[in-house]
């Protein structure tokens, strides 16, 4: 058994400048946690896989496509393969999400 805990998983640098934590990387899937402080966003991007968001805590935007849409603690979004999106922060408490990649990209993120 493999236990991971999300404050012992080093932060990622990545090109969006906020706090990403890798949790679970195999062929098959990845989970990587994000959190967004007040004011933080992820820039327009898209991933050449299909991916869904779990949202942790707090609420913020989720934008994908042309849609936008406010989510909050317990939902799941989806976002399919090869389109723009990105998640918003723009309240006044921290907002987390559990972001899955499956299968797991083997191709590069297109910054938009």
């Amino acid at each position: 058994m493999k236990i991971t805990e999300m404050k012992s998983s080093p932060e990622k640098p990545n090109p969006h400048n906020v706090s990403v934590r890798i949790l679970y990387n195999t062929d098959h899937a990845q989970a990587v946690h994000i959190e967004l402080k007040p004011g933080e966003a992820l820039k327009k991007h898209t991933t050449p896989t299909d991916v869904f968001f779990y949202i942790l805590e707090g609420k913020g935007i989720v934008e994908i496509g042309d849609e936008q849409q406010e989510v909050s603690r317990d939902m799941l979004i989806e976002s399919p393969a090869k389109i723009p999106h990105r998640l918003l922060n723009q309240g006044d408490g921290i907002f987390r999400a559990l972001v899955v990649k499956a299968p797991r990209q083997t191709e590069a993120t297109r910054m938009l």
